[in-house]
């Protein structure tokens, strides 16, 4: 075996550990272990050399006037990915407001699927180890480099793919397969969710993109699932009822033109 292979397998080792580790704190996911690798799916993370780096690189340096600006504030924002954040951030999209209370199946459903796409985009991270942006250039971030650091390993957490953005678009996904006359708003919020990701200048641009393949692919297998179906065909009544009778969101109008907003650098 090859230096580079036995790196991998360790380091896919190591992340397969952490996702059991951190199993007992979320719900179990809808798929086998070992039914799929995402690293077969997705793009190798850029290197040194390739031109898709320096692209990330570019786009780091030019988002970073971004600080201070109401984008800057939207990404902050997102940087919480907690399950009452992510309701609230996609309350405006689905046209009601979202809480873990008012919505337990549909978190369920969420959570369940987001258990299996955060475990494949965490495999990816240990297998390409890129790093994140800040570390290669110098810029301002939206939110503290310490809730980037990895504890165990003693080291900031690796960029490639986004796990803030495999999570908001697996949230996406299935809020669209259930609000489908939603569809275009929820996905728009889905794909600004990953944006705020580089314009806060914790991932590379490419990670945003990769983060939204793995959850998309991953996905794919966990909507062919007789347990995912049924859940959410459940999180579906209940979302359904929910929005005859709910509570609307405010501020949506404001949120929908920071969406529109197309923070992509002309390069």
């Amino acid at each position: 075996m090859n230096l580079k292979l036995l790196i991998a397998v360790v380091a896919a080792t190591a992340a397969l550990s952490t996702a059991n580790a951190d199993s007992a704190e979320r719900p179990r996911g809808y798929l086998d272990p070992a039914e799929f690798d995402v690293t077969h799916v997705i793009e190798p993370a850029p290197r040194p050399g390739d031109p898709r780096y320096e692209t990330d690189r570019k786009v780091f340096r030019a988002t970073r006037k971004l600080a201070g600006s109401p984008r800057w504030k939207l990404a902050t924002q997102d940087a919480d990915y907690s399950v009452s954040a992510l309701a609230n951030d996609f309350s405006c999209a689905v046209g009601v407001k979202l809480t873990p209370e008012n919505a337990p199946k549909l978190m369920t459903v969420i959570q369940r699927a987001g258990s299996d796409t955060s475990a494949q985009s965490g495999k990816a991270k240990a297998v390409y180890q890129r790093n994140r942006p800040f570390t290669i250039d110098k810029g301002q971030i939206c939110q503290p480099a310490s809730e980037l650091y990895d504890e165990k390993a003693h080291r900031m957490s690796y960029d490639y793919p986004s796990g803030h953005t495999t999570w908001g678009w697996t949230w996406a996904l299935v809020l669209s397969s259930i609000a489908p006359d939603r569809a275009q708003q929820i996905l728009e919020r889905g794909r600004a969710y990953g944006d705020s990701r580089f314009v806060c200048g914790a991932h590379n641009e490419s990670a945003v993109e990769a983060g939204m393949l793995s959850a998309t692919a991953t996905m794919a297998i966990v909507q062919t699932k007789p347990d995912y179906l049924a859940d959410r065909l459940a999180a579906k009544a209940e979302l359904d009822a929910l929005r005859a009778s709910g509570e609307r969101p405010v501020g949506c109008d404001a949120e929908a033109a920071l969406i529109r907003e197309r923070v992509m650098p002309r390069l």
